[in-house]
């Protein structure tokens, strides 16, 4: 039987963009791959490049592009008016780097991917799915910021939440590893790689979630601060003298652990702590810094839900490395979390690591953010 068609879902992210061309009736994957450390002093110069690599690469794989039937964008930032999987037109484009401004480091990347891969394949349809649209139904008291109504009104300023496709896949999985009902299910869902986001999903709805009106809030991430006092920013512009653009610079691509270490990559990270000397010294404060600002939001959603049956740990950093998923819980027995320190180092796949006597299970979940985008892109077909 011939396969009906192929999905190709372009995931463009702030310093990589990783692609796949899905069978979405299957769940499975034809051809998957990745461009790594784009714009970081490698061959990768811009997301541009990075494209037409991709490109190449999808063209000598010989798989036979024909059967493209649908492309599948990820786009970051949807603001108040995209918050369902969205048919790709001119105006859409143009909204969508009009929210440039909301999310800098992602959304100018999403355009460039969509618009390339409408010259590359022109006669199908290209479909958004925005990463803000599982929080897009937040609790009020969780969406609203506590600033003048009349200012959050005028200029969209609420809590919007990303890296939703992820969130949304996982808590799903997550009930599906534990053979349980999402419905009856509270799960915390820590995704973290070079961007980390939290979240607390109560029966399949998220109800809380780290990052904000832009990517920056929340967790430490690669290059982003996460989290901080807005007085921060005051002092910088009168002591410093630092204007709108220098600040922005600043917290998004000057912070988090590049900021404390001079990388961003936790592998290399983990390299220099444990090598040790003044670099070592530095990544191990990342290091921390990072592992107390995760703990802090575990223990916020603990509050948030009252009852956690699951936390799950996912992307790059959340699925790959050990020592950030027993750190991050350490010490937590006495509210019924317990890492098993042999299951957390084994196992691929969605696995539990956590002891037979914890009350939460904890697990491993990879995300898989591309088949979500690919079965939504081919409601379009």
């Amino acid at each position: 039987m011939t396969n009906p068609g192929l999905v190709l879902v372009l995931n463009s992210g702030s310093s990589s963009i990783k692609y796949r061309l899905v069978d979405p009736g299957a769940g499975t994957a034809v051809l998957s791959g990745h461009v790594e450390q784009i714009g970081e002093g490698g061959p990768v110069v811009d997301h541009a490049a990075g494209l037409r690599l991709i490109h190449r690469r999808l063209i000598d794989s010989g798989v036979d592009l024909a059967a493209v039937r649908a492309v599948g964008h990820r786009v970051v930032h949807g603001g108040s008016r995209f918050f369902a999987p969205t048919l790709i037109t001119d105006a859409v484009v143009s909204e969508v780097q009009r929210l440039a401004e909301l999310a800098p480091l992602h959304n100018p990347a999403n355009v460039i991917g969509i618009e390339v891969a409408r010259k590359d394949f022109p006669d199908v349809p290209h479909v958004a799915v925005f990463d803000t649209a599982f929080f897009h139904s937040l609790p009020s008291a969780a969406a609203t910021y506590a600033i003048d109504h009349g200012v959050a009104t005028r200029y969209g300023i609420r809590r919007y939440g990303f890296h939703g496709t992820s969130h949304q896949y996982v808590s799903g999985e997550t009930a599906a590893a534990l053979g349980r009902d999402p419905a009856e299910l509270n799960t915390i869902v820590l995704h973290l790689g070079n961007g980390a986001s939290a979240s607390a999903v109560r029966g399949g709805v998220a109800v809380e979630t780290s990052m904000g009106l832009t990517p920056l809030e929340g967790l430490v991430m690669g290059t982003r601060s996460g989290d901080i006092d807005a007085g921060v920013l005051f002092h910088l512009d009168r002591a410093a003298g630092m204007g709108v653009e220098q600040l922005d610079e600043l917290l998004n691509r000057r912070s988090g652990l590049k900021g404390l270490s001079g990388v961003n990559d936790f592998r290399e990270l983990l390299q220099r702590r444990a090598a040790g000397g003044a670099s070592g010294e530095a990544a191990a404060l990342a290091y921390d810094v990072y592992i107390h600002r995760l703990r802090k939001y575990v223990g916020a959603y603990l509050a948030v839900l009252g009852r956690v049956d699951a936390i799950a740990f996912t992307a790059g950093v959340g699925e790959h490395v050990p020592d950030v998923r027993a750190d991050a819980l350490a010490g937590l027995d006495g509210l019924g979390i317990a890492v098993d320190p042999h299951r957390n180092r084994i196992g691929t796949g969605a696995r539990i690591i956590s002891t037979d006597a914890s009350r939460t299970t904890v697990l491993v979940v990879p995300t898989n953010e591309e088949l979500a985008i690919a079965r939504a892109a081919w409601e379009f077909v």
